[in-house]
């Protein structure tokens, strides 16, 4: 299409000039120029020359004349470039005070002035020199808005001061922010404790793939996590429940983050329903443990749960101490001391020789408590474990055994 209107263009000014040239050779007019006292005369297309040549004439003076000038600023822009490469070379190799001198210079030439200046005053800030760093920044005046905040907003979170970071950002000079800028912004979110504000911001960043993917995912359970451990009431929390996507709601993180938050507002319900339909959805150790370990009521339903997934999971470390707790929860301590046992045997460690020893002291039992408070210490260092008085080798060997049986109906249960 752009083609056709050219070849027309140029078809019709061929045209034009066929019928001036016809015009003028039919009648080739006559000019009369009269300059102070003097009569010049000559035809219209000779007049026409005469003019054309001196627009060219003065156009070519013209370039003659500003040819020093131009040649002057391209030397200038290729200095610029080249102190421009060779700072931030020293800013890589970090000879901060070199690559500050050298960019600074740059950032005059003007052309350059966005990245120069920038970095100029990350070499200054990155020295320590506060004062030289947010001169530079000042010089950008109310140029390149943007880069200016994305400089103070990487400085201030970095001296682990968000607040200032977030004020640069939210700057309206600065809007709109660029990728980078959005990931500084919900970095600064989240550092204030506003990480569902900084989870409001994923679907941005996903579309201007301002951080890696997989990066995203984990900020993603990070952010929904920390903004359901900030729902004021039960209502709120359940808002922001019902806001998260269905994966999320899966997510070990997360689902503990909305446990815990829902046990703190006494939702019992919840808080349990919440741990069940992601464990049934994908098996997670600290989930098994966190189920077990919930400040909640519902004994007995948790543990019929717990004596549900024990036969897919009779190996869990996490499952066999949380059958240990909700035994000790029920008043049931040599129940309780046998699940410990096992989940000891298992490799559950210092939580369980810390519940073993909790057990044993309230049973009146010192010597039995003060070993297996040593044996949490020695298991979280590495060391040999102590032996416990009064457990034979085949106890030992119980502790490893099958840990299902199933009562009269049919049905797994706890054994003590």
């Amino acid at each position: 299409m752009n083609l056709f209107r050219n070849v027309l263009f140029w078809l019709l000014l061929a045209v034009l000039g066929a019928l001036l040239a016809q015009a003028l050779l039919q009648d080739p007019g006559h000019v009369l120029v009269r300059f102070r006292g003097t009569d010049y005369t000559t035809t219209v297309a000779a007049g026409v020359g005469i003019l054309l040549a001196l627009m060219f004439a003065f156009a070519l003076l013209w370039n003659l004349l500003r040819l020093p000038f131009r040649a002057w600023k391209r030397h200038r822009a290729r200095q610029a470039r080249a102190k421009l490469t060779d700072g931030l070379t020293a800013w890589q190799r970090g000879d901060y005070a070199r690559a500050e001198q050298l960019l600074k210079q740059s950032a005059d030439a003007g052309d350059t002035e966005a990245v120069a200046r920038a970095f100029a005053a990350k070499a200054a800030f990155a020295r320590g020199d506060d004062a030289a760093g947010n001169a530079l920044l000042e010089g950008f005046g109310e140029r390149h808005a943007a880069i200016r905040a994305l400089v103070i907003a990487e400085h201030a979170l970095a001296q682990g001061k968000p607040g200032d970071a977030l004020a640069a950002l939210d700057a309206p000079q600065a809007q709109p922010l660029p990728p980078r800028g959005l990931a500084l912004r919900a970095q600064a979110l989240e550092a204030t404790g506003r990480g569902f504000e900084a989870y409001g911001l994923i679907g941005a960043l996903r579309q201007q793939q301002a951080l890696p993917a997989s990066q995203l995912d984990a900020l993603q359970a990070r952010w929904a996590a920390q903004g359901v451990e900030q729902a004021a009431d039960a209502n709120a929390l359940a808002d922001c429940w019902d806001a998260l996507p269905a994966t999320l709601h899966a997510t070990p993180a997360v689902v503990a983050a909305y446990a815990r938050r829902a046990a703190a507002l006494r939702w019992d319900e919840a808080a349990t329903r919440s741990i069940e339909q992601a464990l049934d959805a994908q098996w997670d150790e600290s989930l098994a443990d966190l189920y077990g370990s919930l400040p909640v009521g519902r004994i007995e339903h948790r543990r019929a749960q717990i004596e549900r997934w024990l036969p897919a999971h009779p190996s869990s470390p996490a499952l066999l101490l949380a059958a240990a707790r909700i035994a000790q929860a029920q008043g049931q301590w040599p129940q309780a001391e046998s699940w410990l046992h096992r989940a000891i045997a298992q490799g559950a460690g210092a939580p369980a020789w810390e519940a073993l020893g909790n057990g044993a002291a309230q049973a009146g039992d010192e010597t039995r408590a003060k070993l297996a408070y040593a044996n949490a210490l020695r298991s979280q260092r590495g060391d040999t474990l102590l032996d416990l008085p009064g457990r034979d080798l085949r106890q030992q060997i119980a502790d490893t055994a099958a840990i299902e049986e199933r009562d009269e109906h049919g049905m797994p249960r706890l054994r003590g």
